[in-house]
């Protein structure tokens, strides 16, 4: 089943509610949208506003108990991911739909190299030999930019820089290139410097591959040049929806 209505994604009155010691916390309460192939959909507000919750919902990663969907539809190409079997949804993440985790000091698996974590998501969507999926991760950190990749591939987390092990997480999200990315907060802890390195480095390969981008932030500076479209949540709820997103947010 495809799409008809032009949309990648359609988010249709999501709610995603927590239990907790103090009662029921509606962290995401009737939250809707659409994102067109090729687009940059912008997600700002401050900490706690369900942006991220919003759309760990999206693919399925919200934890059961204490989180649950309560209600709603995530329409991805027609098919709505809610109403999948959980095997059928494993399929679409990390292969179809990609993350960026918020923090890349610790989305990295520190006992690990680097090459073996980004070789396990090419041979799990792609079917790669073990060989194929290690040329093609040194391809994709030449691609984000890791200088002598083929020698550092088999280093550890430890080993890379925040601004590094960022872009890591880039290469390894984009590895089966995937017709969204979400990237939540991409550039939390990391320098001015490299914080726009990291969103120029994430526009150009959306302009080489196509790919739609969620862009989660807390700072409408970095939304100003990078976004098509802009919501603002608060409280679990869309607070705001604007277009035009650079003429908003420029300076006066």
């Amino acid at each position: 089943m495809t799409n008809t209505n032009g949309n990648l994604l359609d988010v249709r009155d999501l709610r995603t509610y927590f239990d907790t010691e103090d009662g029921e916390v509606k962290a995401v309460d009737g939250i809707s949208f659409q994102l067109k192939r090729g687009e940059t959909l912008g997600i700002v507000g401050e900490s706690g506003s369900g942006k991220s919750v919003t759309n760990l919902s999206i693919i399925r990663l919200i934890p059961e108990p204490p989180g649950r969907i309560v209600a709603g539809e995530v329409m991805f190409d027609g098919v709505n991911i809610l109403s999948l079997q959980e095997s059928e949804v494993r399929k679409i993440r990390g292969r179809r739909i990609a993350m960026i985790f918020q923090d890349p000091m610790t989305s990295l698996n520190p006992f690990m190299k680097i090459s073996r974590q980004m070789m396990e998501v090419t041979q799990l969507h792609l079917g790669h030999t073990k060989n194929q999926a290690y040329e093609h991760a040194i391809k994709m950190l030449e691609t984000v930019g890791i200088p002598e990749a083929r020698a550092r591939a088999d280093n550890y987390p430890h080993e890379f820089s925040g601004g590094m092990r960022q872009r890591v997480m880039i290469a390894m999200a984009l590895s089966c290139e995937p017709e969204l990315l979400i990237a939540d907060e991409p550039t939390t802890a990391l320098d001015v410097t490299i914080q726009a390195q990291i969103l120029e480095l994430i526009k150009k390969l959306k302009h080489v591959t196509g790919t739609s981008v969620i862009l989660i932030t807390h700072d409408l500076g970095v939304v100003a040049g990078m976004t098509d479209h802009l919501i603002v949540m608060y409280a679990g709820k869309v607070f705001e929806q604007r277009v035009d997103v650079g003429i908003i947010c420029a300076p006066r």
